[in-house]
């Protein structure tokens, strides 16, 4: 088995093809470990842009990559070809760090060569998600890179921040210090079309209150002072994500507004209610 530890550099640009925005990979970098997660060798290169022309600002501030830098480099699709004949045909599981370069790259080869599959890939893991899995932190409060190795005691200054091989680098340094073989299998994941249809697939609130989707029992309200329940006020109405509604508990006369949440991920759907107490001299 060997590991690919892979990142992107990309430059946000006006494509007129679809008449909308994209991320432009202008550099990747990668290392390729052993299966003891040893140094085998690295890959690096720019790709000359075929969307936009220049670099933006911030780019240039954050990466210190120039525009003679990427005119120098290679078309993306013959970047990608030495990409996946360094990779090779053997065993191996691609990481990197949190699934945004993984979309940024099916956005380039959906745009630049009309396919939304990445051929080179069989496996792959979410670093950022196995690192916070090792060490304990909840999925609510994603960490980067940087965070990330001063938590394990990686020191960055022997690493270029923003350039795709040094943050490769920094990515398997990280991973080293929590490896454990047996669970970083368990969270490799086939790249199938199940794989493509989460990555494609954009979490949303559910805002059609008469969706199968939307669970009824949740949309009432119990006072909590004396269990009665309450009388609905107002129509149910959606508002930023949530439906709101007015109640008042007919026995104590406590009014309240009650919100509820449903939104549906790829493989859950996850709800949330809150109730907040109106003063008794605020209007509803």
């Amino acid at each position: 088995m060997r590991y690919i530890v892979a990142d992107l550099e990309w430059n946000n640009t006006y494509a007129p093809k679809t008449k909308g925005f994209i991320n432009e990979i202008i550099e990747i970098g990668a290392v390729m470990l052993n299966d003891n997660f040893e140094f085998v060798s690295e890959f690096s290169c720019f790709i000359k842009p075929q969307i936009g022309k220049n670099l933006r600002k911030t780019v240039k501030q954050l990466t210190h990559i120039t525009n003679d830098d990427i005119n120098g480099g290679i078309p993306f699709t013959q970047a990608m070809s030495s990409f996946k004949r360094w990779i090779g045909s053997g065993d191996n599981i691609l990481m990197t760090w949190g699934d945004g370069d993984i979309r940024v790259m099916i956005d380039n080869f959906r745009y630049l060569n009309g396919i939304d599959r990445i051929p080179f890939l069989k496996k792959y893991v979410d670093a950022q998600k196995y690192f916070q899995i090792k060490k304990g932190i909840s999925k609510a409060n994603q960490i980067g890179l940087s965070s990330a190795a001063e938590l394990v005691k990686v020191s960055e200054e022997d690493y270029s921040h923003h350039r795709a091989l040094d943050d490769s680098k920094l990515t398997a340094e990280c991973l080293r210090r929590v490896l454990d073989k047996k669970e970083l299998s368990k969270l490799a994941v086939e790249c199938d079309d199940k794989f493509y249809q989460k990555l494609a697939f954009k979490p949303h609130a559910i805002s059609n209150i008469n969706s199968p989707l939307v669970d009824k029992s949740l949309l009432t309200y119990a006072c909590d002072t004396c269990g009665s329940e309450g009388n609905r006020l107002s129509e149910w109405k959606y508002s930023n994500q949530y439906f709101r509604a007015v109640y008042r508990c007919p026995k104590c006369g406590k009014k309240v507004r009650v919100a509820v949440r449903f939104k549906k991920y790829f493989e859950r759907l996850e709800t949330r209610k809150t109730v907040t107490v109106i003063p008794t001299d605020e209007k509803e």
